[in-house]
């Protein structure tokens, strides 16, 4: 990584020399191969070859499952959670926001702390994402506000936060967040919270 044909300060080329270095790793990590064909003073020609493999979704019947197999019983419902996502960033829009859809999640977003109260007294979502560092109003002023709301008071809302500061989750729960998690998030383990507070919510609701 980082090396190139023509590694002077002065190159002709462009690039940092990361590029097939991350291709080759991601698809080794998948099974897969990357070939190449190469003529002088023609072109180069790279293949990605991935292995596929036929996957089967089993859903055993809902009295078989125990608690801890149960991604979340809104799976059992014809729509999706609908989640508000807080943020101002736009790489963590894209990155969360894709990653949620992918798992089946509506997604709404807000880019500050007053669109966000905003969108969750007229949208009612299922779960919120709150960031705390944003313009206008910060995330524990808009969760403080969003907690005087009747129909949201028991909206799970989980905080992120990029600071990292001893305290901030004790903050964090104190404006009125149900969990917190620092940045940069793990995607796996910010699902798994997210389906860890809606299975809690819709058991209490039952």
């Amino acid at each position: 990584p980082f090396v190139q044909i023509d590694n002077s300060l002065n190159r002709d080329y462009q690039g940092t020399g990361l590029g097939l270095t991350l291709v080759k790793r991601i698809v080794d990590r998948h099974g897969g191969k990357v070939e190449v064909s190469s003529e002088v003073g023609v072109g180069s020609c790279f293949t990605v070859d991935l292995p596929c493999t036929n996957t089967i979704l089993f859903y055993p019947k809902l009295e078989s499952q125990s608690e801890a197999n149960i991604e979340y019983s809104q799976l059992q419902k014809q729509t999706p959670p609908l989640i508000l996502l807080a943020e101002d960033n736009e790489a963590n829009i894209t990155t969360v926001s894709s990653y949620l859809k992918a798992k089946g999640y509506r997604i709404i977003l807000a880019k500050n702390g007053d669109e966000a109260i905003a969108q969750a007294e007229s949208q009612n979502p299922d779960l919120i994402l709150m960031d705390i560092s944003m313009p206008n109003k910060n995330g524990l002023e808009a969760m403080e506000e969003i907690r005087q709301t009747p129909h949201l008071v028991n909206v799970p809302i989980i905080a992120l936060t990029a600071l990292a500061m001893t305290g901030d989750r004790e903050r964090c729960l104190a404006a009125g967040a149900n969990d917190y998690l620092s940045k940069p998030v793990k995607l796996k383990q910010l699902t798994s919270m997210i389906q860890k507070l809606l299975a809690t919510k819709d058991k209490e609701n039952s």
